[in-house]
């Protein structure tokens, strides 16, 4: 990968894009340390992003800038969770689903859809959030300024709609960051400022840690071989999940001649690959939300210490078998269900039998539907217990070496910042090779 970057740097036009893409980052980073004017210090306890594990995740990706209560405190949960009801609803509803397939302009459609199903989203979540956590809407971050609810009037209702304002604003500000990034930077803009945000959560506490080791504060010793713990251990993660995200299943496919006219057409072999963990971390994040949406609801409705917040982390809490339990199914029944919108046997038996080609070994038709199919049972069947196995051996062990239940060494973070930066290397490589085609045709 460091290849890779030296290479793209030594073209102008690629380089260009690495530096337009730090600088759209640059932007977003300053705008997750911007306060909300009036508003106190924090936004959400530590206690309480323990408990809530979607908040927990929510102030992960944004690099903390949540628990803290600035202007980009919603960062990209709500376009990430419109993106995912998109998705679902364009497999459910035919209209979506011919709208997707209409190209370009079909695709402008979804993404506009997307991007107001993100602005109600943050409106909603905003509201929810202040009115079940925050009591920093009554004081001020500093002596000398008056808080919000004073310089307005002591009017709450109309304090809350300039809070939401702001929050609403800021992760629209952050979509439009995301999309310029992908239009002018290298890859994904998105992926981009979520991968920025953990790894800032990540270096706030690995920063912590050091200055602990560095200052010889008290237990420095313990702190020094939990950090060299935790090297060892994201390490040997970090390999496993980019062995298995490579991983892919190489299927032979044989086309057979064809003459045509008076040319002759055909005669070669390729083959279908099928990735191993071809649904990335799209199973964990809708088994984790889902777990964790009805203890959030449940807390914005009646705070955080009602009966049916208290049950629920009980029995359906982090610590729990039955959280396990429930959360190993969960993702398994959300990877063979996304499995089956990215592939479809049906549709490429078709393609194959309709250009003369065939398995070897296979008939066409029918029987090569049924073999892709049970191929690919058997490979999502296998992503999906790696995931389940991503999703609590790794949060185990960090609990056990650092004794913290943060989110940000979980299963998600660590599959979104290999994904990321294999989607990185892969969008650099693509165009170093591009660019050496057209030097080759000039």
């Amino acid at each position: 990968m460091f290849k890779t970057l030296v290479n793209a740097f030594k073209v102008k036009e690629i380089r260009n894009k690495i530096l337009i893409t730090l600088l759209f980052v640059l932007i977003y980073r300053l705008g997750c340390y911007i306060p909300v004017p009036g508003l106190g210090s924090g936004l959400l306890s530590d206690e309480t992003l323990q408990n809530i594990s979607y908040l927990n995740i929510m102030s992960m990706m944004s690099g903390g800038a949540l628990s803290q209560g600035t202007w980009f405190a919603m960062g990209i949960g709500p376009y990430i969770n419109a993106s995912i009801i998109i998705q679902l609803l364009t497999v459910a509803i035919p209209a979506l689903e011919r709208m997707s397939k209409e190209g370009e302009a079909g695709q402008k459609k979804i993404s506009n859809l997307t991007r107001i199903g993100a602005l109600v989203l943050a409106v909603l979540q905003a509201i929810g959030i202040l009115t079940a956590y925050s009591p920093y809407t009554e004081t001020s971050s500093a002596a000398d300024v008056p808080a919000l609810l004073t310089i307005l009037w002591n009017q709450k209702w109309l304090v809350y709609v300039i809070l939401v304002i702001f929050y609403a604003s800021g992760t629209l500000v952050t979509v439009w960051l995301g999309e310029r990034i992908t239009e002018n930077g290298v890859t994904n803009g998105i992926s981009i400022l979520i991968f920025v945000g953990i790894l800032t959560s990540v270096g706030i506490q690995s920063l912590s840690m050091l200055q602990t080791i560095f200052t010889g504060a008290e237990a420095w010793a313990r702190t020094l071989w939990q950090f060299i713990g935790f090297i060892a251990v994201i390490v040997v993660v970090f390999g496993l999940i980019v062995f298995v995200e490579l991983s892919e299943r190489k299927i032979p496919v044989q086309y057979a001649k064809q003459v045509k006219g008076r040319k002759l057409y055909g005669g070669q072999s390729t083959v279908i690959p099928i990735k191993v963990n071809a649904s990335g971390v799209m199973p964990l994040i809708f088994a984790f939300s889902l777990l964790s949406f009805p203890e959030l609801i449940g807390s914005m409705i009646k705070g955080g210490n009602n009966n049916f917040v208290l049950w629920w982390q009980k029995w359906m809490g982090t610590d729990s078998w039955l959280y396990t339990i429930v959360l190993c199914l969960l993702i398994l029944g959300f990877a063979f269900f996304y499995a089956q919108i990215q592939f479809n046997p049906d549709d490429i038996s078709k393609t194959i039998q309709q250009n003369g080609g065939f398995i070897p070994g296979i008939r066409p038709g029918r029987s090569t539907a049924d073999y892709l199919r049970r191929v690919q049972n058997r490979i999502t069947l296998f992503g999906a217990i790696f995931l389940a196995f991503i999703a609590l051996v790794p949060a185990i062990l960090f609990k056990t070496v650092l004794q913290t239940s943060s989110s940000v060494f979980g299963a998600t973070s660590l599959i979104i910042c290999v994904s990321v930066a294999l989607e990185f290397n892969t969008a650099l490589e693509s165009q170093i090779m591009m660019k050496n085609y057209k030097g080759f045709l000039k």
